[in-house]
């Protein structure tokens, strides 16, 4: 026996339409959808120390061997400054913006052929995919920077001279920015990977090295003062001003300047845009080359 009202058959929660307008988001559906961003949030992140012996323990220890190698050799070695900062304090603050940013590229960067199989048989909201990848890698940041907290402690009670501003106020912001940054730049090259693979073997290699254009392992001051013919091209990159303002309110030390921060916000808007509109092209086809 049929009870269904006309009013209770003409009502449904999902309707497909074409999607002609690069920037349709579907925000909404994305909501409707945070159940499955959650189940890919644990999946990622349970499935990637599963089988491990130290488990998680390797987001700790990844950052720490980084930071020792980093001291020895450009601290102790090639003698270059922190701007006063102890070696292991400065070199993980740049290491854990950094990994985060570069977590997030790579990964997304090939989200169409890791997902292919999932994203060829059911529908749900693509943009799901990128954003669980932001959102575990996030819950790897937050180990690391508990990790930073504790170091900074040490160090504030050792007496070295640390001394945070308001200007650490800004690290929502800051994390925002990174992550959009390595959202949006992942989801420009997820569309080449798609069709070219052989850029993931590029991506592998050359992530690492863009780093070395970044003041990851160097202050900004440093690289001005040595090398100022070259120097622009570690002051616009627009992970630069995310590490030097992260330093310099978390430790006092260090190069701010609100102009970099607006450069690097106006450059991260544009490559998240840009994306977007990518993605949302892509993703019509995406199964056809794949």
């Amino acid at each position: 026996m049929n009870n269904l009202t006309e009013e209770d058959e003409g009502y449904w929660d999902t309707e497909i339409t074409p999607r002609n307008n690069l920037f349709n988001l579907q925000l909404k559906d994305v909501w409707q959808y945070r159940d499955l961003l959650v189940l890919l949030v644990r999946r990622d992140f349970v499935s990637f120390y599963k089988q491990t012996v130290l488990g998680p323990i390797w987001f700790f220890v990844q950052p720490i061997v980084t930071v020792l190698i980093y001291n020895l050799v450009f601290n102790n070695m090639a003698n270059i400054g922190t701007d006063g900062i102890p070696g292991p304090l400065f070199y993980l603050a740049g290491t854990i913006i950094w990994n985060y940013f570069a977590d997030c590229l790579t990964k997304t960067s090939t989200v169409f052929k890791d997902n292919a199989p999932i994203m060829g048989k059911v529908y749900f909201p693509r943009l799901i995919m990128p954003l669980s990848i932001v959102c575990s890698n996030l819950i790897r940041f937050g180990l690391q920077f508990i990790l930073f907290i504790v170091l900074l402690l040490v160090y504030g009670f050792k007496g070295f001279a640390i001394t945070p501003n308001i200007h650490l106020l800004l690290f929502p912001y800051l994390l925002l920015l990174i992550a959009a940054l390595g959202l949006g730049a992942g989801m420009i090259l997820s569309a080449v990977t798609t069709k070219y693979r052989d850029l993931t073997f590029v991506i592998s290699f050359g992530v690492p090295l863009i780093m070395y254009t970044t003041s990851v392992i160097y202050p900004l001051s440093a690289a001005i003062a040595k090398h100022p013919s070259y120097s622009w091209i570690i002051k616009y990159n627009p992970v630069t001003a995310v590490i030097e303002t992260f330093r310099y309110g978390f430790l006092g030390r260090g190069s701010f300047s609100w102009e970099l921060l607006g450069y690097s916000s106006i450059i991260t808007l544009a490559i998240l845009l840009t994306g977007i509109i990518i993605f949302n092209k892509v993703e019509k086809t995406f199964v056809d080359t794949i």
